[in-house]
């Protein structure tokens, strides 16, 4: 199956809940999985890596993608589990449903985008290594993919390597995912943690907002 050395081993991409993920996903959840913070930090990293007129892959997309919204780009392509919420999005340009976890193949063409954004679902993936290798197949020469999270997931459908990791394995299982592949630049990782003021408050797991992480890395020429 694999054309490559895998990160994982076949233990560490079960999930507990190992029904179809059409079913999970099968109604629409019009809801943001991160806080306001965690938006804020990330349109503004799209603000800054993000090319204005580029055409962009927002993969395992939903009825909204973060974009920033004084940035137009030529195309914005929306992948997704579910078709109503894709429908919902109004930065996408056309989208497409598709299980990544039975079918990692794209219906994309090679070198085509400008950035692939992952945005807090790569820890649903079994196959991450066939995915990130999609990724650089699509990604022009120069492209940039930025894969963010924080520490929230649906438990159930998250793999069992990223279920039973840190934050800091969490990162550095998406660095490995991008080494993978050959032909990603070193990955490039941001971290962010908004602590309360309030020391009682932050033992007590109140009054902190959502940790952030990006891992970046770009398609280097051949």
């Amino acid at each position: 199956m694999f054309r490559f050395s895998p990160v994982l081993n076949p233990q560490q991409r079960q999930k507990l809940d190992p029904s179809d993920d059409h079913l999970f996903y099968d109604f629409p959840r019009f809801v943001t999985h991160v806080d306001e913070g965690f938006i804020q930090r990330l349109t503004q990293l799209y603000r800054e890596r993000l090319t204005p007129g580029g055409k962009i892959l927002d993969l395992m997309s939903s009825w909204v993608s973060h974009l920033p919204p004084e940035m137009e780009f030529s195309e914005v392509v929306g992948h997704g589990m579910n078709q109503e919420e894709l429908s919902r999005n109004p930065r996408l340009t056309r989208y497409f449903t598709q299980n990544l976890n039975q079918v990692q193949k794209l219906p994309l063409e090679d070198n085509y985008f400008d950035a692939v954004l992952n945005t807090v679902s790569v820890q649903y993936l079994q196959y991450p290594e066939l995915v990130f290798q999609e990724i650089h197949r699509i990604l022009k020469p120069g492209g940039i993919v930025i894969v963010s999270f924080s520490n929230r997931m649906f438990y159930q459908k998250a793999i069992e390597a990223w279920r039973d990791g840190t934050e800091q394995t969490r990162i550095q299982l998406v660095k490995c995912y991008l080494q993978s592949v050959p032909g990603f630049s070193k990955p490039e990782v941001i971290i962010h943690k908004n602590l309360s003021v309030n020391p009682v408050l932050a033992l007590m797991g109140l009054g902190t907002s959502d940790p952030f992480y990006a891992v970046l890395a770009q398609k280097m020429a051949s």
